[in-house]
């Protein structure tokens, strides 16, 4: 069977100024290899925000902050309403371009080359969109990227404090062969933030779920055991060091989840910014 990715329809577009901040410095910190490659298909490619929303903020202060590592990045604010796009307009300069498009994105030929893209970011996109159709889209998304290409897409909370993120990572091999019919393939980790600003259980994470994992956290899937786990990981440090803060604790709770079985990334350069990162198989 071949998964197909819904037409793209206009969402809400309520994103805020600052409200994917986090996500920024994750992306950064995540792989800054990619973000200044400029070899091959990595030369002019295209940093994506799909689904900005109804004013161009995000894509505006992820140029801002990716530019530290790459001054020379390229960003396209990708948006389904055209009223937005053209709204978006007077931002536009030599390095960063809006235009209307969904999930097949709005690329062109230049010079006789298509134009090609690095990194897609789609937050707060998909969860408008019903479970079936998630796969799809993410092969969609996917399959635009070169090999080691990367998607980032998920969900947070209106203020930004509390996220979670699918990573996709295109396949090594032949660009122009066809992925897999399930996302399994290129889902490369789970990912979940949050600043502890109004306290912290892990159970709060559910609510922010990206679209193919809000509805599993059911008995027998591996999102309800993950969920499980770190609930009683989260039990056993509140237990033993419930005085030592939140970041003592974040930690403490990752640990538990590691010796549970789970491929988590244990580094305090990520914990200590209250960023996991469950790497799937």
């Amino acid at each position: 069977m071949i998964v197909r990715a819904a037409p793209a329809h206009v969402t809400r577009g309520k994103t805020a100024a600052n409200r994917l901040r986090r996500i920024d410095v994750f992306t950064a910190r995540y792989d800054p290899w990619l973000l200044r490659r400029s070899d091959g298909p990595w030369a002019d490619a295209w940093v994506v925000d799909l689904g900005y929303g109804e004013t161009p903020a995000t894509t505006l202060e992820a140029a801002a902050r990716l530019r530290r590592l790459n001054p020379d990045l390229r960003f396209l604010g990708v948006e389904i309403d055209r009223a937005r796009v053209l709204a978006a307009q007077p931002w536009s300069d030599a390095r960063t371009a809006f235009r209307h498009g969904g999930f097949a994105l709005p690329l062109e030929v230049v010079d006789g080359r298509r134009e090609t893209v690095r990194l897609i970011r789609a937050m707060n996109v998909l969860r408008q969109y019903d479970e079936a159709e998630v796969a799809g889209a993410h092969r969609t998304l996917v399959d635009q990227v070169p090999p080691g290409g990367l998607v980032i897409e998920g969900t947070s909370d209106p203020t930004g404090r509390l996220w979670t993120a699918n990573v996709l990572r295109r396949p090594d091999g032949d660009a122009a062969a066809p992925l897999a019919d399930h996302a399994a393939p290129f889902a490369e980790a789970l990912v979940f933030g949050t600043n502890w600003a109004d306290g912290f259980d892990p159970a709060r994470f559910n609510a922010v779920l990206p679209k193919n994992w809000i509805h599993r956290v059911v008995p027998g899937e591996p999102a309800h055991a993950f969920a499980s786990s770190w609930a009683s990981a989260w039990r056993d440090a509140l237990a033993g060091g419930r005085a030592f803060g939140p970041r003592w604790l974040f930690r403490a709770a990752a640990d538990g989840l590691r010796a549970r079985g789970f491929d988590v990334d244990v580094r305090r350069v990520w914990l200590d910014r209250g960023i996991l990162i469950w790497r799937l198989a």
